[in-house]
């Protein structure tokens, strides 16, 4: 009889175990598909960048880009990044299409050998012009690239946040997972990204700083702090000069745009 009560006791908890869990990764996709719908509507955006690059002995180096986006709905958006200074970067960019499912496609445009080269999926997380972003960093955080998990509620920066587990699905991502701060109280809008390595060691931190919102719904940072905690290394982008709905096209977003660009 103690054994039967032992029994029915350990089912119990395996099915409590089993239906929180549940619970758990719903409530994670529903906050991820709650801040997509939040900034929906876009259409098209340009923005100037400066990026500074920060090594693990303090000395820093800066370059100056601008990046230009087309929303889409039936898969995930384009992106390009064009850099405009200093000269032994000028001319160089960078076409990402970004997949809902699958391996996102991404170029690069080299001025230097005027011919485009397609970033291999096996190299997406390699870093992005030397920066402490990947390659798969550029590409718009579509709900269907990752599973969720919901973990808690936390303050960061006196914001009120809900912390999400995310796990990418493409198996040749450099992430094990991601832990995601969402502000509760402004549109789900990110905080911060914690992400963990193949060998689930914390690797990076990107913060979001300096919100503004546009348009009167459209929240975008001015600055991301990307902190490699393994190479001591960080990379700073600053944002100015927001434009939305500019009329970008998906004729502005081939091969052949991206050489121009690169002109």
């Amino acid at each position: 009889m103690k054994t039967l009560k032992l029994m029915l006791a350990v089912i119990l908890l395996l099915a409590t175990q089993g239906i929180s869990a549940q619970n758990n990764a719903d409530k994670g996709k529903e906050i991820a598909v709650a801040a997509d719908k939040a900034d929906q509507g876009f259409e098209s955006v340009s923005v100037e960048l400066t990026m500074t690059l920060k090594n693990k002995n303090g000395q820093t180096s800066t370059r100056y880009m601008k990046n230009e986006t087309l929303e889409l709905t039936a898969d995930g958006d384009k992106s390009m990044i064009v850099f405009n200074s200093p000269r032994d970067v000028q001319g160089t960019a960078t076409l990402t299409f970004t997949h809902k499912v699958g391996s996102d496609d991404q170029w690069l445009y080299l001025p230097a050998l005027k011919r485009v080269k397609r970033i291999s999926s096996d190299n997406k997380s390699g870093p992005f012009m030397g920066s402490e972003f990947a390659y798969e960093d550029l590409s718009s955080q579509e709900i269907e690239k990752y599973t969720y998990s919901f973990l808690k509620n936390a303050t960061f920066n006196g914001e009120n946040t809900l912390v999400v587990e995310r796990k990418p699905v493409d198996a040749k991502s450099g992430y094990a997972r991601q832990l995601v701060w969402y502000n509760k109280g402004k549109d789900y809008r990110l905080e911060k990204i914690e992400f963990y390595d193949r060998k689930n060691a914390l690797l990076k931190t990107l913060t979001y700083n300096r919100y503004q919102q546009y348009l009167s719904k459209h929240w975008r940072a001015g600055e991301f702090k990307m902190v490699n905690h393994q190479t001591g290394k960080e990379t700073l982008l600053e944002f100015k000069n927001y434009q939305f709905g500019v009329g970008l096209t998906d004729t502005d977003f081939t091969q052949n745009s991206l050489k121009r660009a690169g002109r």
